[in-house]
Order: structure tokens, then sequence, then C-alpha cells
């Protein structure tokens, strides 16, 4: 095989909570784990604002990112036991699983809509890019980086490795499901992973799965559903992150009217520019994020100020639960009576949505076109799950949606300013509750 890695001398074993052990016995993976670049996922939290929930969360994109890899080991190991592989397809696999999320900022998805960012592209260019973990994947062969990033991107040529990393049941949901219902402390993520895997059977294009161990994968969707709705979309942490998007907002737009920051953000200046360089996003973790919202807790704009006193110390928004038709009816005149009593409603009025579709039958053409799962039955017909599983038909293709209204329920409390104003405030937030 090409490439001048090879096989350790003596397998290294990391002691994992959730895996109980992860199994190192590739060069090239020792090699990935040691570089800067994966070194700095300790420092970006798994679950981003969830901590402020859930204290237990403080887990770490290099946990996750172990896990994966972990799973994808013994994948390929079963696969290896049914079929033929090529050894460089299992360390494409592998390097993939491991790197999947190396990409991801700090506090991931609320950085990334606020900057307009996708983590998916970061962890491309990193592949790619002038970095460790590109030397040490270039040792490999010219072409084995590009293949790593094309199997994370979805467009890799063996559709079989693609979906062991990205389809309705793989390596990655496994993880994240297992570890953040581990580390939130939580009991509705458990699923029989060793079960899974071992009814785990390679297909043409996706992995399959024996119709007997149906109430396993069935036990899984369910997981995912749960830990969506208990965990994932919790409204104490939508509330954090809320207030941690428009931080950022603010100071962008503080930067851009040529305020005199007391304490210059320069770790922004080219992030807040859009002309972000990979060596500039690198430098940028929670710790980095976390100083500056402890620093500008003594700004001297208010907003700014008062959103990272906030944030620091936990005194998040309240929220009511909101029909949208009905909140287009008082909109106009919440907005008015929260400009008045001196609250920019872009800032302490925010509306947020979550939805999640919890498993999809397959539906050509549309813009995410989600494979299904399939089930082997002895005959050695395939089976699309939702028509075997009356548990999983139950919830298919059904999209729950919510909505909600967070404001500082504190500062409208407090009569001793605009005390009739705040009255109605309240009176026409507590009225869309129904």
């Amino acid at each position: 095989m090409a490439g001048r890695y090879g096989v350790l001398d003596e397998e290294k074993v990391f002691k994992d909570p959730v895996h109980r052990y992860i199994h190192v016995r590739d060069e090239l993976i020792w090699e990935l784990i040691g570089t800067r670049e994966f070194q700095r996922l300790r420092r970006i939290r798994q679950l981003g604002t969830t901590y402020l929930t859930f204290h237990g969360a403080e887990h770490t994109r290099l946990n996750h990112s172990l896990g994966v890899y972990e799973i994808m080991r013994r994948m390929v190991e079963n696969i290896e036991k049914k079929q033929k592989w090529d050894p460089e397809e299992r360390l494409v696999c592998l390097s993939a699983a491991l790197l999947h999320d190396i990409g991801h900022g700090p506090f991931s998805h609320s950085f990334e809509k606020v900057f307009h960012m996708d983590h998916e592209e970061w962890t491309r260019e990193i592949i790619l890019g002038d970095t460790e973990i590109n030397q040490v994947l270039s040792n490999m062969g010219k072409t084995f980086p590009q293949k790593v990033a094309d199997v994370i991107s979805k467009t890799y040529s063996n559709k079989l490795v693609v979906s062991l990393i990205s389809s309705q049941i793989d390596a990655d949901r496994m993880d994240y499901l297992l570890r953040d219902a581990f580390y939130t402390g939580v009991s509705y993520g458990q699923f029989d992973m060793e079960r899974i895997l071992r009814v785990m059977r390679p297909a043409e294009d996706q992995a399959v799965f024996k119709h007997s161990g149906m109430h396993a994968v069935e036990d899984y969707i369910m997981s995912r559903y749960q830990m969506y709705w208990q965990v994932y979309f919790h409204p104490v942490t939508r509330s954090a992150e809320v207030i941690l998007s428009k931080i950022l907002h603010r100071a962008k737009d503080l930067y851009e009217q040529g305020y005199e920051f007391i304490d210059k953000p320069k770790h922004f200046y080219t992030l807040f520019s859009g002309k972000i360089t990979l060596k500039d996003y690198l430098k940028l973790d929670e710790s980095v994020i976390l100083y500056y919202f402890q620093e500008w807790q003594e700004e001297k704009d208010d907003i700014l100020r008062d959103l990272c006193q906030r944030f620091m110390d936990r005194r998040l928004f309240k929220y009511v639960e909101v029909d949208p038709s009905v909140q287009m009816r008082v909109w106009p005149e919440l907005l008015q009576l929260f400009t008045k009593i001196g609250l920019d409603p872009h800032y302490y009025l925010v509306i947020d949505s979550s939805s999640d579709l919890p498993y999809d039958f397959y539906r050509p053409g549309e813009e995410e076109e989600r494979l299904p799962i399939h089930l082997l039955k002895q005959s050695g017909e395939l089976r699309e799950l939702s028509r075997e599983s009356e548990i999983v038909e139950a919830i298919s293709g059904k999209k729950r949606t919510d909505h909600k209204l967070y404001f500082p329920l504190d500062f409208l409390e407090d009569e001793r300013t605009f005390a009739e104003e705040k009255k109605r405030i309240l009176l026409l937030l507590k009225a869309q509750e129904g």
C-alpha cells in the first residue's frame, strides 16, 4: 500500500466513558490525533451553550471525534469479516470519521449563523490547506487528503463509505446521541449500539440492517427523537444561544459603526470584515470568545455590556410559546412599546424556531435527499424501515416545529420606570400563550 505510515509497534488505548476504550493501531490515526488542528477541538464544546442547562455537558468536539472514529473502526472491522476491503479504503474511512468535525468553530451553530459560515467548508479547507493535518494525510499519497475531504462532503465515489459517516444511522449520530446523553445525565439517548453494529450488513450504496435487529434500530430512532426535544432544543439552551448570537451581532454592528472598544476585539477583525483567513479561524476557540465576553461586561455600550453580563452570570431571557399567526397581530404594538421603554427590540425581543424530522423516507428531488434505512429480510429482500415498523411509521416524514419568543422578564417586572407600558407588554406576551 502507498503511504509512509504503517501499524504502531504497540496499540494505543484511550479510556472513554461511553465506549470504554478507543483503540488506535494505525500510525496515520495516531499522527492525526497529535496535530494542532485536532487538539484545538479540546477547546470547543460539543454542545455549545447546553452546559448552561445541563451542567455536565462540558464534553468537547475532541471527545466526540474520537468516539466517531471508534464506532467507525468497529463498523469497518465488521465489514471486513463479510467482504474483502481495500486497506486504503479502510484508512480513508477512519480518517474521515476522526476529522469530520475539524472545521467547527466556537459555539458552532450560533457562530456560523451570525457570520454566515459553514463548518463543512472549513473542514475541507483544513484537510486540503496549509495545515499539519494536510501534511499527515499527504504522507499517504497525493490524492489521499482529497479522498478524505470527499467522504466528508458526501461526494466520494464509494457511497457505502459515505453512508457509514453520513446517513440516517451512522457513526457520527450514534456517538453524539450516546455521548450527549451520558454527559447531560439523561436516559433518552440510550440504545443498543452493539446490537446495531452486529446486525449491520454492507450493501452496494449503504449499510443495511438484518430484520432481526429492527427493535434496536427503532430504539435508536426514538432516542434521537427524544434527544432533540429534551436536550438539543431545550428552551433554556436556546435562550443562551439567542443571547450569544445577539452579543456577536452587537459587537459586529459596533465595529462597523467605528465604535471604540475599551478592549479591542482583534481576534474578530477579519471575521467582522468577512475576510477571515484559515490561520485566523484556527485561532478562534471558546476560551477566546469567553475572554471577550468577560471583558465586554465593562464596555460603555449599554446593550453589549448587559448582554455579556447576562450570558456570563446566566441571567437568561424568559420565553413564551408563540403561534406565528397570532403573534403577527400584536408584533407592531410590541415593537413600539419596547422602543418606548428603551429596549431595542432587535436585541431584546427575539423569535427562535426549532424543527426536526426524526426519520424520513426517500423523497427524490428534495433539497436534502435522505437515504432511508433498509432492513434485510431472510429472503434477501430489502424493506424500508417505516414499512416494517409501526413505531417508526408513526413519526416518519413528520416535521415538528415550535416557535418561542424570548425577552428579558427581569427588566419588564421592574416597575420603577414605564410601569404602565411594561404591564401592557407583559399582558401582550402572556396572551400569546393562549
